[in-house]
């Protein structure tokens, strides 16, 4: 089967589901990670639709309350994996602003690159590997 018909591109956004009241204290915490708040749309109700992306990244996470019929958000393990060139560098900085890393960087040796994961405001794991 071709996918030629389909037309798909890319990965443009991912979703990170964050209460309402919390989307201010996520921005402030991705924006000290060096993400740019690139959207931040009223969509009435409380409810606003928020885009933050790293600073060379086309793809972005959005940080959006999840419908109110799925209930309370539960932290996640996202399955984003960020890049950086330095690792080492990566985990002590995010250490010294006092994010929630892992104690240290995990290093498996050839072909899997030293990594570690981190914990946003409301517990959502992401994972950061060096490039």
């Amino acid at each position: 089967m071709s996918n030629a018909k389909i037309g798909l591109k890319s990965v443009n956004l991912v979703c990170v589901p964050v209460p309402s009241a919390q989307q201010p204290k996520s921005v402030e915490f991705y924006e000290s990670l060096g993400f740019e708040k690139r959207t931040d749309v009223d969509m009435g109700d409380g409810y606003r639709w928020i885009e933050v992306y790293p600073p060379q990244g086309l793809t972005g996470i959005a940080l959006a309350p999840p419908p109110p019929e799925h209930g309370p958000v539960e932290p996640t393990e996202t399955g984003i994996t960020l890049t950086t060139d330095d690792i080492d560098a990566s985990h002590a900085a995010m250490r010294d602003l006092g994010v929630d890393v892992d104690a240290e960087v995990v290093r498996m040796g050839d072909p899997v690159p030293p990594m570690f994961c981190f914990r946003d405001p409301n517990g959502h794991t992401l994972l950061v590997v060096e490039a």
